[in-house]
């Protein structure tokens, strides 16, 4: 399949539509994930439909000292991994078509949640990343928009920003694709050395570390949950060797698990690659509520993100991953 290439907004809104139009924003040099995003976007769309990919590297979006020049830029590439993957249209506007009056004077917030971690990191990122987002959602007029669940804080912003503003577009976040090795793929990646490399798979095995202990903290309040309510049953469990294994399992979960645990987990993960030679600089690690990316405490029940953002080198890298907390139910 060929992507058609569009420059104008003109020429994308003069296309004929019959079905749904489901539309991709990327920055550009795509890879794996981008791809899986089209393919999932074609999927929604169906044979009717429209798939849309939008190109554009966003300079509101970089602060002082940010790689937006050595961003990198491969249009052509672009557009034909599009197509493979099964994109109608490759949009790709000049910075003149989005901002032609220059850098705009009115721009959407982010608001408090805008200012949390990659907020606190990157100031004035979120504005400019919703600002663009708004602008390319009236540009494309879809009515389904997908973005990646690796960049779960600006996820959480759209949706809010959506839902807020009563745009009418539906919002479709995409599991994270990541490399052979954890890595998730980025275009960063493309910057990192082999020896950086390997210390970046830090931010993926942190992650799958806090995991690992959450799954084995649920397993055991699942476990603790068959502790004997009554001193028949637990003679009887007693005969069969189980009382024992139930009141181990009752202990551990009830005293050595939960979110801190699962922070603690990935931790260890992350000052070990601290000690690594080059080493990694952590800029934060959280677990926190999607809703509003505030961190979530001990007695926290529902959907949590455990989230990671460091450098290596001079590449920074984030990470996440979702959580759920409490579907057991509490131990008895």
């Amino acid at each position: 399949m060929t992507a058609t290439l569009l420059r104008t907004a003109a020429d994308l809104h003069a296309r004929a539509r019959t079905g749904r139009r489901a539309v991709v924003m990327t920055m550009g040099a795509l890879h794996e994930g981008h791809a899986t995003l089209i393919r999932t976007a074609r999927k929604i769309a169906g044979p009717d439909g429209e798939v849309v990919v939008t190109v554009f590297v966003n300079p509101l979006q970089f602060g002082a000292g940010e790689d937006l020049d050595r961003y990198p830029r491969t249009l052509d590439a672009d557009v034909e991994l599009a197509g493979r993957s099964g994109a109608d249209a490759v949009f790709a506007p000049s910075v003149d078509e989005v901002y032609p009056g220059g850098e705009p004077q009115v721009r959407i917030s982010a608001g408090p949640m805008g200012e949390r971690l990659e907020g606190a990191a990157r100031p004035g990122h979120f504005d400019g990343m919703l600002t663009v987002v708004a602008k390319l959602l009236h540009l494309t007029r879809p009515d389904v928009a997908l973005y990646g669940q690796k960049d779960a804080q600006q996820l959480a912003l759209i949706r809010r920003m959506v839902r807020d503003l009563n745009f009418g577009v539906e919002i479709v976040g995409v599991p994270t694709v990541r490399e052979e090795d954890g890595l998730a793929l980025s275009s960063r990646n493309r910057y990192l050395s082999p020896a950086e490399r390997r210390t970046a798979l830090a931010l993926s095995q942190a992650l799958f570390a806090g995991r690992d202990r959450h799954a084995a903290q649920e397993a055991l309040r699942a476990r603790a949950r068959e502790v004997p309510a009554t001193r028949a049953r637990a003679e009887a469990l007693s005969l069969i060797g189980e009382s024992r294994a139930a009141a181990d399992a009752h202990a551990v979960a009830t005293t050595a698990g939960g979110p801190a645990a699962v922070r603690a987990a990935a931790r260890l993960v992350l000052d070990e690659a601290a000690r690594l030679d080059p080493p990694l600089r952590l800029d934060y690690l959280a677990l926190v509520d999607p809703a509003d990316f505030t961190e979530i405490g001990d007695d926290f029940t529902g959907e949590a993100v455990l989230a990671v953002a460091a450098r290596v080198g001079t590449t920074r890298l984030i990470d996440n991953l979702p959580l759920t907390f409490g579907t057991l139910g509490d131990a008895s």
